[in-house]
């Protein structure tokens, strides 16, 4: 079993800053790509920023310059520093981590259950 918990989402004003962290425990074996994501009522959930399995970061363009995503060096925490917030950066935020249980099992998604953040004067 392996749990994915996102916290730190909250309610801030415009060009504020907020920063998620999200753990990961359980059954662990490895760890591969890592990555925030969110989603907005009626769309679909997007990539914010990621970890590749080389351990690269991406980007969207949208928060380029104003969001860093970070992580422990065991891989079992991982933050998003959110910096400038804007309205249209409203949305659930949601970890996701693909995990390797034992060396001989595949990796699969594990997402957290997401958290609220409000940019709004």
């Amino acid at each position: 079993q392996v749990e994915v918990v996102e916290s730190g989402g909250g309610l801030v004003q415009p060009g504020g800053s907020l920063r998620l962290s999200c753990t990961i425990s359980g059954d662990i074996f490895s760890i591969g790509v890592m990555g925030w994501y969110r989603q907005t009522p009626g769309k679909q959930r997007e990539l914010v920023a990621m970890f590749t399995e080389h351990g690269e970061t991406n980007y969207r363009d949208s928060v380029k310059g104003r969001f860093t995503i970070s992580r422990d060096s065991a891989k079992i925490a991982m933050y998003l520093q959110m910096n400038s917030l804007k309205p249209e950066d409203t949305a659930v935020y949601y970890c996701k981590a693909d995990v390797k249980e034992s060396f001989d099992t595949d990796y699969f998604e594990y997402w957290g259950q997401g958290t609220q953040v409000t940019v709004s004067s």
